[in-house]
């Protein structure tokens, strides 16, 4: 089967702006154009592509289909790259990674990198437990998680795992921790959470102390140095990687409020079994530096 490349162009369009009339300008058409042409295309495979909500959004078969233009235009833009010595534009690639990766390890692995292969990386970041997702969906091309399961037609590489350690700032955890972390300092003490997804914190205090969300003072800071701020400002306590506490529990700054207790993240690595090098050496650099950030954690 051969596909009508504006049939694809539109749907790509849609999949990625979330609506027909945004699809339209990006594609200078109208929009009743934009939905002609990816209706023939759904006529054509049999199959519905997108939803018509607003924003409209992929159906099972629409994400396949995504997955798969990605990756074949991915495959053809190194392609003509190559036929011109490299005299073409940066080819792009859409990665998903969660946000204490991106704020901690991951850049200082692009650094240098991108420039000497000619690519630019569009970073979709969620937590750990949803960049799985974005996979699935045909919005990423490779990404981290902590999914250790391989999604059909993919590798998974483990890269080893960060590990969070419950902290606060001393004086905090002097007011309210003072005789430990325990149940009634909890049901008092603010806490911070990343964001409404995020179970870091609740699951080690479930775990912990048996109690349940919903039953303590959150604060959401929604962006891992913003985070880390946060409780260095003593705002709340929360659940810190070793990357991002350094040397602040040695030197007194942060307060581990478990000793001896932490929870580990494993994160893995997941790609298309078939891809393009460029995405292929880019996967071995992020590996590489992976094992060397998170291998050896004490």
């Amino acid at each position: 089967m051969r596909f009508d490349p504006r049939q694809c162009d539109a749907f790509l369009a849609a999949a990625d702006t979330g609506s027909f009339e945004q699809a339209a300008v990006q594609l200078n058409i109208t929009p009743s154009a934009t939905s002609q042409r990816i209706a023939a295309l759904e006529m054509e495979l049999g199959y519905p592509l997108l939803i018509r909500s607003r924003p409209c959004r992929p159906t099972s078969a629409g994400q396949r289909l995504l997955q798969y233009l990605r990756r074949s235009r991915l495959l053809e833009a190194e392609f003509r790259a190559e036929l011109s010595n490299g005299e073409t534009a940066a080819i792009n690639v859409a990665i998903a990674v969660n946000n204490d990766t991106l704020a901690t390890w991951l850049l200082p692995a692009l650094a240098g990198f991108l420039e000497q292969e000619n690519m630019t990386v569009e970073i979709l970041l969620d937590d750990q437990t949803f960049t799985y997702s974005l996979l699935e969906k045909g919005l990423a091309l490779a990404g981290v998680s902590s999914e250790p399961a391989p999604m059909r037609g993919c590798t998974v590489v483990p890269l080893g795992f960060m590990r969070y350690r419950l902290v606060a700032e001393r004086a905090f955890a002097t007011r309210w921790f003072g005789q430990g972390f325990q149940r009634e300092a909890v049901l008092r003490a603010p806490v911070l959470f990343f964001d409404r997804k995020d179970k870091l914190q609740s699951d080690f205090i479930e775990r912990r102390l048996g109690i349940l969300p919903g039953n303590y003072p959150v604060h959401y800071v929604p962006s891992s140095d913003p985070f880390v701020r946060a409780i260095r400002k003593g705002l709340g306590y929360g659940m810190l990687p070793a990357q991002q506490y350094g040397d602040a529990l040695q030197s007194g700054e942060l307060v581990d409020l478990c000793p001896g207790d932490y929870l580990d993240v494993p994160l893995y690595w997941h790609a298309w079994r078939v891809q393009s090098p460029k995405l292929e050496r880019l996967g071995r650099r992020i590996v590489a530096a992976a094992l060397e950030a998170l291998g050896n954690q004490a």
